[in-house]
């Protein structure tokens, strides 16, 4: 019997299965670094119209909205969430980043917040895990 160089079936079908094995397991990894990144954009969208509000603060009787503080737009600077300030008033406000688009697949921190006010001057942050980088 005559010998051909090269792969058998077998050999490539166990090439296959491994192949496959280590995409099913890193996959799911991955997408969750991926949503974890993307996480990023909205505490860093947050912290920046916490500081914002601050300086008009500094100069108004009470918090604005994003419009008046001068935040363009009421999305976050690479899209991935929606950003919404509600309860803007002389005391405090609350600053709420919801999922948009693919990030939506993010089930855990789809919506984070951020509350303001004068028993939590530094801001009352959740869910808590989502604010870790």
């Amino acid at each position: 019997m005559r010998r051909y160089p090269g792969f058998s079936l077998i050999e490539m079908l166990v090439v296959v299965l491994i192949v496959a094995i280590l995409a099913a397991i890193a996959y799911p990894a991955y997408r969750e670094y991926i949503h974890r990144a993307r996480r990023a954009d909205a505490l860093d969208a947050m912290l920046h119209i916490q500081n914002l509000q601050e300086k008009w603060r500094a100069s108004h009787p009470a918090y604005g909205s994003l419009e008046l503080i001068g935040y363009p737009g009421g999305d976050s600077p690479a899209g991935h969430y929606r950003l919404v300030t509600s309860r803007a008033g002389a005391t405090g406000y609350s600053i709420t980043a919801t999922a948009v688009g693919v990030q939506t697949g993010d089930s855990e921190c789809a919506t984070m917040t951020l509350v303001v006010d004068a028993a939590n001057p530094r801001g009352l942050k959740s869910p808590a895990k989502c604010w870790h980088r």
